[in-house]
């Protein structure tokens, strides 16, 4: 039986070559309207020091004995990066062994009572798919409360895109959004056959254009740190750091803290929905 192409590897190298000009990679530029964006095939094969047909075969989804050298040239002539060279990898020699339907996740409890014991930033864990399995107080104010959602909605993807609120309380939506798809493609990469996966990029791709739009860009992002700005309906804008760590039992969840800057407006503002967090807490 002939083996099935490997459409997310084609998919993945189109995308990065349509990327590329000929002065991006250092070749000379022609005359001419060109055909296709970016680099043409043939060009790739020349910076790659592969023969045409060869890279033309690996385009194709054909990764049949691909060699880990010959992938290291194409990542240089793609000037791919740290993350994509990566990606590239896990595309090209995907593990049979990871079955379609995953165990769930479950926090540890000393993981958990680190999350609850930390008031005065929001905290996270978020697992596969960007599913939020466990959110402080203040995480809960700033985003919603995701235990009073039914479990399938609480995933950030699905919020960002569905949930009108999420799109007020990013001051930059589309760049939060974009990186909530770039995300997903990395984790895709890993686990290309997980049928919860597959459920949620098609919801997503159904109901929102802009999602649609921006998986078929095949971008790849892993959140370690960073700054998001925020406006929130009850205390205003905020502009929060955060820093995300890996669970030593399990990496396909991420502890997400949030960082604010000490004696700013957004350390202020912080503090006064942590307090009325609090209040409404006394309150019920």
């Amino acid at each position: 039986m002939t083996a099935q192409p490997n459409t997310d590897l084609r998919d993945f190298l189109r995308s990065r070559r349509a990327m590329l000009t000929p002065a991006d990679a250092g070749l000379p530029a022609h005359g001419g309207a060109r055909r296709v964006p970016g680099l043409r095939r043939e060009e790739v094969a020349l910076l790659a020091g592969v023969s045409v047909d060869y890279y033309v075969r690996l385009e194709r989804g054909r990764t049949a004995n691909v060699s880990e050298s010959v992938l290291d040239a194409v990542a240089r002539a793609l000037r791919l990066n740290d993350l994509e060279r990566a990606h590239l990898f896990t595309l090209a020699k995907p593990s049979r062994s990871r079955p379609r339907s995953l165990p769930a996740q479950v926090v540890r409890p000393g993981l958990r009572l680190v999350v609850d014991s930390i008031t005065e930033v929001p905290v996270l864990v978020l697992g596969r798919r960007m599913d939020v399995l466990a959110a402080n107080s203040l995480a809960k104010a700033l985003y919603v409360d995701f235990d009073a959602l039914a479990p399938r909605y609480r995933n950030m993807a699905r919020l960002v895109f569905l949930d009108d609120g999420f799109r007020t309380l990013y001051k930059d939506w589309p760049a939060a959004a974009r990186g909530i798809v770039a995300t997903l493609r990395l984790y895709a990469g890993r686990y290309p056959h997980d049928a919860a996966l597959a459920e949620l990029v098609g919801d997503l791709s159904v109901q929102d254009p802009d999602f649609r739009r921006w998986w078929a860009d095949h971008d790849v992002y892993e959140r370690t740190y960073g700054v998001k700005q925020y406006r929130h309906p009850l205390v205003g804008e905020m502009t929060l750091g955060y820093e995300s760590f890996t669970a030593s039992d399990d990496p396909e969840q991420r502890l997400g803290v949030s960082t604010v800057e000490p004696g700013s407006v957004s350390e202020e503002r912080l503090r006064l929905l942590a307090s009325w967090t609090s209040q409404a807490t006394v309150d019920r």
